[in-house]
């Protein structure tokens, strides 16, 4: 038995490491006329290697980086203020249009 744990602890290390794709396609068809497909990748390895691959999606992913903004990776408060900013100025410019166009 032990012989086996150590043959599965030396195969999932390789699936980490290298990594391992499992790839599949159902369909569903009635007379010939397809109703559903559905595409199926499974990509299983460890982040180190998903990121050495390109895959760092989680990174600006709120929910495996709490406290960033989606859009900019700043911390929220940050992201706000310069928000804020832009629409003040913003608005400060569009005022200035306004009154430099005569009144009707």
């Amino acid at each position: 038995m032990d012989g086996s744990s150590n043959s599965l602890a030396d195969v999932l290390e390789r699936v980490l490491d290298k990594g391992i794709v499992i790839v599949g396609d159902i369909s569903v068809s009635v007379v010939d006329i397809e109703l559903l497909t559905l595409k199926l990748r499974l990509f299983i390895a460890s982040a180190q290697t998903a990121k050495e691959m390109g895959m760092d999606w989680w990174t600006g992913d709120p929910f495996f980086a709490p406290g960033r903004s989606v859009e900019t990776g700043q911390p929220p408060a940050q992201a706000l203020e310069e928000q804020n900013t832009l629409l003040r100025n913003r608005v400060f410019e569009l005022e200035q249009a306004l009154e430099k166009e005569p009144r009707r």
